[in-house]
């Protein structure tokens, strides 16, 4: 007892010195929690470098996005494997769900915050290359959902109000978004401050910027051409013919360089899924087109016939041998085609291996990715141009450009993709674009868009592919599959929306159709 109470005595003598030296120096201690090393105010040019990153080196998204449904419905790969949703037309919450999930609470918060702290500050530069940014990727998951939250969307943090966000109709959001696109390139300064390197797009140049600019509102313009035309002319017209114009050359193309700490996205889905080896090979659909054209592109994306893991001597890398997986087959289906086709004999005969598998310099993890170009830029003023609308040269001039900017553009990848221009020009004159019908010259057109989005951008051949039509391609019809035999129109909406935000979600399903993967949205008309 006489110990307890002695050290209860020490206990509060302690106290009772301490109290007022904390008092004195309250300041002081304060101050130890201080980094005197670390910055009290974000860098949002730190931000923006993250969040222009996030659109190219997400894999998760790109895998179910891009590859696993995008670039299989428009059957540009193919696969065998069950777990490739989009050649089969399954779905798949989790690879529905994907670029959903992950834009809203990170690339698209953190945009938002961007736009929302400097709105108005004379940080205009990094406010407007934020907007340009946040609006991309609203505009990707608008032409993938349909509905959207898009004006209360990233802004969680502001309140409770902002938590279960609302969904705009697409026709609002696309004037949104052309009207976010216009400010964000009428307020860059050469007066303000830039973020200079740490834009990774464009490192500062608001030249460029102005074009890119101008580029997706000529992108965004055309979406419209069956839903709203005299809109959609008018959104082109004065893009194009602004001031600061398109873009003019692959110089101007949108681009994001990878290394092995910021990895491209694609390649480690190719890698990491086994794509290059078991799960993907390009679609017989694409390989049959090159090859109906002699198109110089088929040995840049394909390797060639042979295992893309054994010996490269033993690879076959005539184009004239390159076979194509044809969509909507498993293994035992491909070995059925294979039979028909001559290449076996037997069932067991069969491996994946007979199809041609992608090149395998296009999925280092340093390798570049395209979110815009200028052959699609090219490729939008020849239709432009082919409708009578009023922007400079002839839709035959901007096709020719359009097709050898995207065959130039693989050089990217590696300087051995570079094609002879004599080659280039034997190809383009061999389409017989100047002699087409008006019909037969917008299917070329569609056709070429196909082609240059092929592997970066299969979001936005995708989104072209609904709105032209173009190219023509014939579903699959795999026993299981949930659309009836078509191609899917749309991903569906997550899951957890109609239990988290069930309200909003409600009424988005009330506005725009089921929440299923055939249900069109609204610019979807063709």
């Amino acid at each position: 007892m006489y110990r307890n109470m002695k050290n209860r005595f020490v206990a509060m003598l302690f106290a009772v010195l301490v109290i007022p030296i904390v008092s004195c120096d309250n300041e002081a201690l304060t101050d130890l929690n201080v980094n005197p090393n670390a910055s009290t105010e974000l860098d949002f040019d730190f931000i923006l470098a993250r969040v222009q990153g996030s659109m190219t080196t997400n894999g998760y998204v790109q895998s179910r996005g891009n590859i696993i449904y995008s670039s299989t419905m428009i059957q540009q790969f193919a696969s065998t494997a069950g777990f490739v949703s989009g050649d089969k037309y399954f779905w798949n919450e989790q690879y529905t769900s994907a670029a959903f999930e992950s834009y809203y609470p990170d690339l698209i918060k953190n945009a938002t915050h961007i736009v929302d702290n400097l709105e108005g500050t004379e940080e205009v530069n990094t406010y407007a290359m934020a907007l340009v940014v946040r609006t991309y990727a609203l505009h990707r998951l608008t032409d993938l959902y349909g509905d959207i939250p898009y004006s209360g969307a990233g802004r969680g943090l502001e309140g409770q109000d902002n938590w279960f966000p609302a969904y705009d109709d697409q026709e609002d959001i696309y004037t949104m978004i052309v009207d976010d696109l216009r400010e964000a390139r009428d307020i860059l300064s050469a007066s303000a401050p830039n973020p200079g390197t740490q834009d990774i797009y464009y490192g500062g140049n608001l030249d460029n910027w102005r074009r890119y600019i101008n580029s997706l509102l000529l992108r965004v313009g055309m979406r419209l051409t069956k839903v709203n035309a005299t809109l959609a002319q008018s959104i082109v017209e004065e893009a194009v013919n602004h001031s600061a114009g398109v873009f003019t050359s692959n110089d101007d193309n949108t681009v994001v360089i990878h290394n092995d700490a910021a990895t491209n996205g694609n390649s480690a889905v190719i890698i990491s899924d086994n794509y290059k080896a078991g799960n993907a090979r390009i679609s017989g659909t694409f390989i049959d087109w090159m090859q109906a054209t002699n198109d110089p592109r088929l040995m840049i994306i394909s390797g060639g016939v042979g295992n893309p893991d054994g010996d490269p001597t033993l690879w076959d890398t005539d184009p004239a041998n390159q076979i194509g997986l044809p969509n909507g087959l498993n293994a035992e289906t491909a070995a059925e085609y294979a039979i028909g086709e001559g290449l076996i004999a037997t069932a067991d005969q069969y491996t994946i291996n007979l199809f041609s598998f992608i090149n395998p310099l296009l999925y280092d993890f340093s390798d570049p990715m395209f979110l815009h170009t200028y052959a699609e830029t090219e490729l939008l003023l020849a239709e432009a141009a082919l409708r009578g609308w009023s922007v400079p040269g002839t839709a035959e001039e901007h096709f020719d450009n359009a097709v050898e900017a995207a065959i130039d553009k693989w050089t990217a990848y590696d300087a051995s993709f570079e094609v002879d221009d004599a080659d280039i020009q034997t190809y383009i004159a061999g389409l017989g674009f100047a002699a087409a019908s008006n019909a037969d010259k917008e299917r070329l057109i569609g056709e070429q868009y196909w082609a240059a989005t092929f592997l970066d951008n299969c979001y936005e051949g995708y989104a072209n592919w609904r709105r032209t039509g173009y190219p023509v391609l014939t579903p699959t019809n795999f026993p299981g599959n949930v659309t009836g035999g078509t191609i899917p129109r749309r991903l569906r909406y997550p899951a957890f929306e109609e239990s988290e935000n069930p309200d909003n979600y409600a009424a988005a399903v009330a506005s725009q159709g089921p929440n299923t993967l055939t249900t069109r949205i609204w610019w979807d008309v063709n």
